[in-house]
């Protein structure tokens, strides 16, 4: 199994993931060309690093905001060999000639992150440091990454997404909400359980000045695909409610588990990738700390 800390594993999570990205396509370069905004002053063009870059979504996302803005250089850094390989292939096809395209196979909790990877103008990181064991040492270790004046930016929670209708027709109303609050249960159960594992009780703005970051804050931006949505939409719908009833089965009642395998189903009537009301609405949000030049 290909994981980290977490005891997910993330390679068969890829598909998923890249149904993701595509959808979060637009929310994803604005978000880009925002924080590229924040370092592309300079006279040199700058290095962006994608640490966690998953299967590529942000680091294609900032290929092109950095080639709209004359150039410059994207570092992808992951410890799962398949997820790293099929994110370089995905950027580097949309970098164009002005991006330069790199990888380094590395953990995010590695002691000697900072020693491996070359200094940057920005580093982004979406919804890792909550899979590492000691949070705050891994935000130390990615202020460190940031060369003076760099950015870190963390994008870590926001708003739980919701996909479904209120009611489905087939069981209780609300299942959305349970899945939700089910999902929750696990994360702290995977966090206590998690070896080494350290608690982070502040937010993350005071995370990122506690490892020596000035002028944080925090944004965020919203996912709206209201119905009736495409294809692809409903598929990464079925993706969120695999992964939601997966982690959190043991907290959902068994009517609950039976009417998910129903809507996961695709022989079933109710299978919800047929449905014309479901949505995808949620937040991320970005926590954002500079390196004092």
């Amino acid at each position: 199994m290909a994981h980290t800390h977490d005891g997910i594993d993330w390679t068969e999570r890829l598909a998923g993931l890249r149904r993701a990205d595509e959808r979060d396509a637009e929310p994803n370069l604005r978000t880009a060309e925002r924080l590229v905004d924040l370092v592309s002053s300079g006279g040199s063009p700058p290095v962006v690093m994608d640490i966690g870059s998953g299967a590529g979504g942000m680091s294609i996302a900032f290929a092109t905001a950095l080639a709209a803005r004359g150039g410059g250089r994207v570092v992808l850094a992951d410890a799962v060999d398949v997820l790293l390989s099929a994110a370089v292939e995905s950027t580097r096809a949309a970098a164009g000639d002005s991006v330069q395209v790199e990888s380094v196979h590395i953990d995010a909790a590695d002691e000697n992150l900072p020693d491996v990877l070359p200094a940057a103008d920005l580093v982004w990181a979406s919804r890792v440091v909550h899979h590492l064991p000691d949070q705050q040492k891994a935000i130390d270790r990615l202020a460190q990454v940031l060369a003076p004046g760099g950015w870190l930016a963390l994008s870590e929670g926001g708003l739980a997404t919701r996909c479904l209708p209120w009611d489905l027709g087939i069981g209780e109303p609300g299942l959305g909400s349970r899945l939700t609050a089910a999902g929750d249960a696990w994360f702290v159960q995977m966090r206590a359980e998690m070896p080494g594992s350290v608690s982070l009780p502040v937010g993350w703005t005071s995370a990122l000045a506690a490892a020596g970051l000035v002028d944080t804050t925090s944004f965020s931006f919203l996912i709206d695909l209201p119905a009736p949505v495409p294809e692809k939409v409903r598929l990464s719908v079925v993706d969120w409610l695999a992964w939601m009833s997966g982690v959190g089965e043991d907290a959902l009642s068994e009517s609950d588990r039976q009417v998910v395998q129903r809507l996961l189903d695709p022989d079933d009537e109710a299978y919800v990738a047929r449905r014309d009301d479901v949505f995808v609405l949620g937040a991320s949000t970005v926590h954002l700390g500079r390196r004092d030049a």
